[in-house]
């Protein structure tokens, strides 16, 4: 089964477009054709945003999933009358809201991802650059940092560092095991003396395979029999030093991020 699905927001559609993802994601019968519209702040964009709407429950044959977090009550209630399934996000929790806190809601748009904090957002733009300098090994001064991943070559260290950077301020930095690494009885001394900020990931050898085919086609580096070799080396490594490790194989960013934070202890306020 084929629906289009469109995430629309008089902001940056970054909330309608997360909690929509999450509930889609229950459902792994249907294949899903997304669209994200930002900034739909005016009659004329919500009209626009309505044909759209139309175009794609005639082109498929049965009504587009819309999910919004409109603030603009005029123009929510345009879409509300397109032919899609409209899920109103803001309209669903922000009265209840009301009636409990006892006031009622600003109908300021983009708050959910505006400056609110300045120092905060510059704790957040610190510790991206400290992720960016001290990635894959770059600097082995780790006397800042909040955690060290610690993994074989592709297996998602990166991206875990920086989404850990943006939406937490934790000052992470990562090191790939080498084959040298990987022949000696025990980790480095510079990662051993912080031993407990480490955090190790792994990944099946297979998918690290065609990880690295992408970027290194046809060669040792990117073949099954090497990964296989750097995967259980690595991990028998980290095992015999006690370090922690999840698999990133099949999980994303935003879980390897949370487990982290949660195993290490290191809670921090969403940004």
């Amino acid at each position: 089964m084929r629906r289009t699905v469109l995430f629309i927001s008089d902001g940056t559609a970054i909330t309608a477009e997360t909690f929509g993802h999450s509930l889609l994601t229950q459902f792994k019968g249907c294949e899903f054709r997304q669209i994200r519209l930002p900034f739909v702040d005016t009659r004329e964009k919500a009209e626009d945003a309505v044909q759209l709407i139309d175009r794609a429950a005639e082109a498929d044959g049965v009504p587009p999933l819309v999910f919004n977090t409109i603030v603009n009550t005029e123009v929510g209630e345009l879409l509300g009358h397109s032919k899609g399934h409209v899920f109103d996000l803001f309209g669903t929790f922000l009265p209840p809201l009301e009636d409990i806190l006892g006031q009622s809601r600003s109908d300021s748009v983009g708050q959910a991802h505006g400056i609110r904090d300045s120092h905060q957002y510059e704790d957040r733009m610190e510790a991206t650059n400290y992720a960016l300098t001290h990635d894959d090994g770059i600097s082995k001064r780790l006397d800042e940092a909040d955690v060290v991943l610690v993994g074989v070559s592709r297996s998602g260290k990166t991206p875990t560092c920086l989404y850990m950077a943006l939406h937490f301020g934790i000052k992470a930095a990562n090191y790939p095991l080498t084959e040298e690494d990987l022949e000696k009885p025990r980790l480095p001394d510079f990662l051993r003396q912080h031993r407990r900020k480490l955090f190790g990931l792994t990944i099946d050898a297979e998918r690290l395979a065609e990880i690295r085919q992408v970027r290194r086609p046809d060669s040792r580096y990117a073949s099954v029999k090497q990964c296989r070799y750097e995967v259980d080396a690595a991990e028998a490594l980290l095992r015999s030093e006690g370090v922690p490790m999840l698999s990133s194989t099949s999980a994303s960013v935003e879980e390897l991020g949370s487990r982290i934070l949660l195993e290490l202890g290191l809670q921090r306020e969403l940004f």
